[in-house]
């Protein structure tokens, strides 16, 4: 099966040359990692940040140059900076071609759980709501299954919902799938893994 790195470099070969990309907390910030040198890509950080360059070095660390998740990041020659107001101006404008974002469960119609779970201390839901409202294509990274087993593609999702027929594309360490009318359609099965497999730990409606 894939592990994060290898479910990140899948999700990179779906940035095309000229996008503007939102990347979200957790596994989806690898994806920059992975990103070819020859694409102009440009990531956006809704915490008011255009033209993310990669994670610095020790020597290279500036604690004001922060993503959206608190992690240093570096600048590039291109990079500019302006208020929450005008990032989430963008995200609602549609002026944000893809984002990638981790979830806690999706279901088989696209919709998203990825911003809490009742009883648990939340800080708040950050960009997730804007991001799947506002952009052309959202892109979902995450474990197929939770730590005790449990398929986290569903028929229907048993937390609060970030958004309701969202999702486009859902990578997981099985496989890369696409939400398609009737169900999630298996677009690629990761290397390791077979479709019996899949099969077993979804509850969701799947389609080959």
């Amino acid at each position: 099966m894939w592990d994060r790195n290898e479910m990140a470099a899948r999700a990179a070969k779906e940035i095309k040359d000229g996008m503007y990309v939102n990347l979200g907390i957790g596994i989806p910030t690898l994806v920059s990692n992975f990103i070819p040198k020859n694409l102009n890509v440009t990531l956006q950080s809704e915490n008011g940040m255009l033209g993310m360059g990669p994670f610095p070095k020790e020597s290279e660390v500036d604690p004001d140059l922060i993503n959206a998740g608190k992690q240093t990041i570096t600048e590039l020659d291109k990079t500019s900076y302006f208020s929450s107001a005008d990032s989430f101006a963008m995200i609602r404008g549609g002026h944000i071609d893809m984002a990638i974002l981790g979830a806690m469960e999706v279901s088989d119609s696209g919709d998203l759980a990825n911003w809490m779970i009742p009883g648990k201390l939340v800080k708040g839901m950050g960009g997730a709501m804007d991001l799947v409202a506002g952009v052309k294509r959202v892109i979902v990274i995450m474990d197929h299954t939770n730590k005790k087993g449990e398929s986290k593609l569903l028929k229907e999702c048993t937390l609060p919902l970030t958004g309701k027929g969202v999702v486009d594309s859902l990578i997981t360490n099985y496989g890369m799938f696409e939400v398609v009318k009737g169900g999630i359609k298996i677009v690629e099965i990761a290397e390791g893994s077979s479709f019996e497999e899949i099969r077993a730990a979804t509850l969701g409606n799947l389609i080959v």
